[in-house]
């Protein structure tokens, strides 16, 4: 290979190295993505509706959480995942226990998609209102 084409050799007079971009900043706790369609899924199952219910009411170890529902913790355990994965809940460990919690960050998405289709539906109304007023004072 030429001097000039090698990567560690000297650059070749008249051609700048490329210097290299400065990384941004990284938050220091950068917000996961919300997947809508993953998320509704996840509030489909009136299982996992259940567990967000009783969490509801504060923090619960996945023991507790199972208890009422009636099924193995294997299974609660599924559920936990896809409602973290959707980031519905926070899960953490201390010792022998693993405690789950409310995430707010899914339903802040969530609140979000709402709030916007919302703002369209109601504009398309308005428009569709305005659109049979008019036909009632043409008829």
């Amino acid at each position: 290979m030429s001097a000039h084409k090698s990567p560690k050799g000297p650059a070749p007079r008249g051609h700048a190295r490329a210097t290299p971009k400065l990384a941004l900043k990284p938050e220091l706790h950068p917000k996961p993505r919300v997947e809508i369609a993953r998320l509704f899924q996840a509030l489909g199952d009136p299982t996992r509706r259940a567990m967000l219910d009783r969490l509801t009411y504060g923090p619960q170890s996945v023991s507790a959480l199972a208890e009422p529902l009636g099924i193995t913790l294997t299974a609660v355990a599924q559920h936990l995942q896809v409602l973290e994965d959707c980031v519905l809940v926070h899960t953490e460990k201390v010792g022998r226990v693993r405690t789950c919690r409310i995430e707010p960050t899914g339903f802040d998405a969530l609140e979000q998609w709402i709030a916007d289709h919302r703002t369209i539906w109601e504009r398309r109304l308005d428009r569709l209102g305005t659109l049979l007023e008019e036909s009632d004072e043409d008829g």
